[in-house]
């Protein structure tokens, strides 16, 4: 089976091969969101792998939650790619992709979500324990227990105010070799849905606030 993997919810944008349980991925930075990177970073992927477009069996991308242009950049090309290929598609969750790239058993998965507010989830062995919420940074919910990760930017972008963790990786972040093999079984059972049901797990339904509101969280106008 060969699963395309598309990830842009941050700024570290990445596409991923799965084939029949190999991996290979290439990443970059871009600070801007470029949506210039994506498909000649697919072309340049599928063409090292030897493996063309129409020998695909499903398109996974990154659904969210995380920044709303890249969550539509990914499924905007997953949609438009399964379209034209025929081909089913499935969107992983952001925080549990970031879980799985950290390589920790115990992961509270938490991304800047912008507006003074973070994205956070929590994860056991892979198994989600707090589902996806967006919150102010010291409101987030806790998983019960020791022994968690603290993982995602929103560490670096509140150190402060969110809670303490024994270990915290603020580098850490959701990739798209993560999201391959997360849909990958989903794929082997079926659960692939046509390219017009590749929707954004948006998480927040607000874009922007009131200049009360971001005083009111502490923000400036």
């Amino acid at each position: 089976m060969r699963i395309l993997g598309l990830e842009t919810a941050t700024h570290r944008l990445s596409v991923a091969l799965w084939r029949d349980g190999e991996v290979i991925e290439r990443s970059a930075w871009q600070p801007d969101g470029s949506s210039e990177w994506l498909l000649p970073a697919v072309q340049v992927l599928l063409a090292e792998a030897g493996c063309g477009l129409r020998q695909l069996d499903g398109i996974a991308f990154g659904a969210g939650p995380g920044s709303f242009t890249g969550l539509r950049l990914a499924a905007g090309c997953a949609q438009g790619l399964a379209f034209g290929l025929e081909l089913p598609v499935t969107g992983v969750g952001t925080l549990a992709a970031l879980a799985l790239a950290s390589g920790e058993q115990k992961v509270f998965a938490c991304l800047d979500a912008r507006m003074n507010e973070v994205y956070s989830a929590a994860y056991d062995g892979g198994v989600e324990v707090l589902p996806p919420a967006v919150t102010p940074p010291a409101d987030v919910p806790l998983p019960a227990g020791e022994g968690w990760s603290g993982c995602g930017d929103g560490f670096a972008c509140y150190p402060v105010q969110l809670p303490v963790f024994a270990r915290v990786r603020a580098d850490v972040a959701p990739t798209a070799a993560a999201v391959v093999q997360l849909a990958a079984p989903r794929f082997a059972r079926g659960e692939g849905v046509e390219a017009a049901q590749a929707l954004p797990l948006y998480v927040r339904d607000k874009v922007a606030l009131t200049t009360a509101e971001r005083l009111a969280r502490g923000g400036v106008r």
